[in-house]
């Protein structure tokens, strides 16, 4: 029976392997270039992989994006909580989830801009959409945590005002007039704009 489990483990080591390379050349390359410069043989070759294989981890570059940004994002969203938790007001502490998401999406601003697009319009069943948007909703649910220490703001409401807040963040960012935006230009129009929607 052991010796059954083993081809497997070393195949699945294999592939995480194979996976955090192409993670690796994917975020190097897209960072250097921007997505939109890198072809998936450029990725292939920096993985040392065939495009065969580069296809059974991402099919398209979109893919490939979404791959390098969750985690970034997911980085992001925990160094944001972080922040939330030493901030005692509250539209501070929305601010301080929001900042580090803004500040890596401003990090290469056209692949922020592309990340965003292949979040909302991709196929949500592809799981590296999967991933991104579940990212969002952890990201909302951090913020109407947040909300829930105002005792005026209920569970229902804390969930709005969060989905909200998500989408006032998410189109400041994605806006094409925003592009020559820094991010804290783009925080300054999230905190007038979230600031209108708390209780006073």
């Amino acid at each position: 029976m052991p010796l059954a489990s083993q081809p497997a483990g070393r195949r699945e080591r294999n592939k995480q392997q194979k996976l955090d390379r192409i993670t690796a050349a994917a975020r190097e390359l897209f960072a250097q270039h921007g997505v939109d410069e890198v072809t998936t043989q450029q990725i292939a070759d920096k993985a040392d992989i065939g495009t065969g294989t580069l296809f059974l981890y991402a099919k398209t570059k979109g893919e490939l994006l979404l791959l390098v940004q969750n985690s970034l994002y997911v980085e992001a969203l925990e160094r944001g909580r972080a922040g939330a938790e030493s901030s005692p007001e509250v539209l501070d502490a929305v601010l301080a989830i929001v900042r580090p998401i803004v500040e890596c999406n401003r990090t290469q601003i056209d692949n922020g801009r592309t990340y965003l697009r292949e979040m909302v319009f991709g196929d949500p069943k592809e799981p590296r959409h999967h991933e991104a948007l579940a990212i969002a909703a952890q990201t909302e649910e951090a913020i109407a945590a947040v909300l829930r220490r105002d005792e005026r703001v209920g569970e229902g409401a804390a969930a709005t005002l969060a989905h909200i807040v998500s989408a006032v963040m998410f189109l400041s960012m994605a806006a094409s007039v925003n592009v020559a935006s820094s991010a804290g230009e783009i925080l300054q129009e999230i905190r007038g704009q979230v600031s209108v929607l708390l209780p006073r």
